[in-house]
């Protein structure tokens, strides 16, 4: 029994440390410079709602924040990276409350679906705008103005909205592997019962 508690937390780590690498990977690799705000956008929101898909809200956000903050600190955007840590770990845990909500949900009434619930999506939205939020405030007290901060805005909710549906692509072509033993925060990839 205890075993298989430390194969447990061993895989857990493992994981978050190969999600954390995703999330730095495909926000360092794939980025489009911003003029206003002098960052970026890119692909690793779609890495972040997967790691919380994939971690549950905890490990999921820790992967966020980390990954994220390493890509800012490696991709010459180190005046980001305190933001950074803080706005991605929010906005995992945020859409990792809703999606664990989700999951208890579904299994108290063994349900097992093959999409997203409405609320998920929902969850995840939000935890976008957690991050739209953060980044504005950020552009605010580093440039001293709202207007470079609004500026921001369209560009941190087309990345993150990219961002979902790249995650729910993935994710649903993942529940017919056998990675979707491995999925805790969503109903639709739920252990099955075989």
């Amino acid at each position: 029994m205890q075993n298989g508690r430390r194969n447990s937390k061993l895989n857990t780590l493992v994981l978050t440390a190969m999600m954390m690498c995703l999330v730095l990977v495909s926000t360092y690799f794939f980025k489009i410079p911003t003029i206003a705000t002098k960052g970026y956008v890119h692909l690793g929101d779609a890495a972040i709602f997967l790691s919380v898909m994939l971690l549950g809200k905890k490990n999921g956000a820790i992967a966020a924040g980390v990954g994220s903050c390493l890509s800012d600190l490696i991709g010459g955007y180190a005046y980001y990276a305190p933001w950074t840590l803080g706005t991605k770990f929010l906005m995992a845990l945020v859409a990792g409350l809703f999606l664990d909500y989700a999951a208890k949900k579904s299994a108290e009434k063994d349900k097992r679906r093959h999409v997203l619930s409405a609320f998920e999506i929902f969850g995840m939205i939000v935890g976008g705008l957690v991050m739209v939020a953060g980044y504005a405030l950020a552009a605010k007290v580093m440039y001293g103005t709202w207007a470079i901060a609004l500026a921001s805005v369209p560009e941190n909710i087309g990345q993150f909205s990219v961002g979902i549906v790249i995650s729910v692509v993935i994710a649903t072509a993942l529940q017919h592997t056998p990675v979707r033993q491995f999925f805790t925060s969503t109903s639709m990839c739920a252990k099955s019962a075989n």
